[in-house]
């Protein structure tokens, strides 16, 4: 028994992929659309609750924390303690046996050679100012880094130093830098801090040991008073030579005849 056409209308109908409607204007089939993207903000500012950040990659503090931990002498001062204590001992060490040591021999106190105790306070101050100046600059570098991670904004160029634009972190992004900057950067700067309230003492001590040491004795110099020349004349062979030069002089070798 066939079945009526009335039953199987419906069904051809649904699986029709588009059926053809028969009175008025033809319908628009509708898309599925993706969320609008992030708008850019203001150039000073951010649109809240976005991921869009107009810094360029290299002046993030983000990637100015990874390049800076990653670089010489800055990456001592984020390595082990021990292995940075003898970075530090070993860059002093040679600086002042090939810069030092020459220099306090040749222009120091006493003319060339000078005496051992002399010379080793000029070439051990000179090998801790080397060393002072080496963790001055990662003090500057790692402070530099962290007062970026811990701003809330972040000043960055375009182009060049004439564009200089400054945008407002997302709360995510500043949440982000404020715990990097806190346990990462917070704990080096501390280090640093200490090593160079060390260098200083050392070096002050250095500098005052230096200056307040007996100064070795000028080749020139009589231990009598007189004005001798070790090796040539002493005051009384020269009197007996040329009486006419110590007219009027008292005879300083203690002979007054």
């Amino acid at each position: 028994m066939a079945a009526s056409p009335s039953l199987h209308a419906p069904r051809l109908l649904h699986l029709l992929p588009n059926p053809a409607p028969t009175l008025g204007r033809p319908r628009r089939r509708r898309l599925a659309t993706a969320p609008a993207s992030a708008v850019p903000p203001s150039r000073n500012g951010s649109s809240a609750g976005t991921d869009w950040c107009p810094v360029p990659p290299e002046q993030r503090p983000v990637n100015e924390y990874e390049a800076l931990a990653a670089s010489l002498p800055f990456s001592w001062a984020a390595g082990d303690l021990r292995l940075y204590c003898s970075r530090l001992a070993f860059t002093g060490a040679a600086f002042a046996l090939f810069v030092g040591l020459p220099v306090a021999a040749f222009g120091g106190r006493g003319g060339a050679g000078g005496d051992a105790l002399h010379l080793a306070l000029g070439a051990t101050g000179s090998g801790i100012l080397a060393v002072t100046l080496a963790v001055v600059r990662m003090y500057l570098g790692w402070a530099y880094v962290g007062n970026r991670l811990l701003s809330a904004t972040v000043e960055y160029e375009e182009t060049g130093w004439y564009d200089g634009q400054i945008w407002v972190k997302t709360p995510e992004v500043l949440a982000r830098d404020r715990l990097l900057g806190s346990f990462s950067v917070k704990p080096v700067l501390n280090r640093v801090k200490f090593t160079l309230v060390g260098l200083a003492v050392s070096l002050t001590l250095c500098i005052l040991l230096y200056a307040n040491t007996e100064k070795p004795r000028e080749p020139l110099e009589n231990p009598a008073g007189g004005r001798a020349i070790p090796g040539v004349y002493s005051d009384a062979a020269a009197r007996s030579f040329e009486p006419d030069a110590f007219c009027g002089e008292p005879d300083l070798g203690g002979d007054q005849s």
